[in-house]
């Protein structure tokens, strides 16, 4: 019996064939929001584009949303930083203040085990 191997070609596509996101320092813990921008564009993004703006209407951290939509954690990165610097999303970057909230640690902890 025969299994398929995962296509390398749909997240190559969907990142036009980049490995790094634009902004390169993007932290998978850093916490994603839809702005008015994004939500008004809606209707004009791509499909995962799209996806990621209508879940981060629920501010979630990057790799939860590499997990909600069953993405590389690579690809979310590319994906969520060309979104945020077209300002169809805010991105809260972690930083000491963070460090002890233990909801936000848990989180990212269930997100990536849902990558799995």
């Amino acid at each position: 019996m025969m299994t398929e191997e995962p296509s390398l070609l749909r997240p190559y596509l969907m990142t036009s064939g980049r490995a790094q996101p634009v902004d390169q320092s993007l932290e998978i813990e850093a916490q994603v929001m839809t702005s008015r921008l994004g939500a008004a564009s809606h209707p004009k993004l791509t499909f995962e584009r799209q996806e990621i703006v209508s879940l981060c209407r629920n501010t979630m951290s990057v790799a939860e949303v590499a997990a909600m939509l069953g993405l590389h954690i690579g690809v979310a990165r590319v994906l969520v930083a060309d979104l945020a610097e077209l300002g169809y999303v805010v991105v809260r970057r972690p930083g000491n203040h963070n460090s002890h909230d233990l909801g936000m640690i848990e989180r990212v902890i269930r997100g990536l085990e849902a990558i799995h």
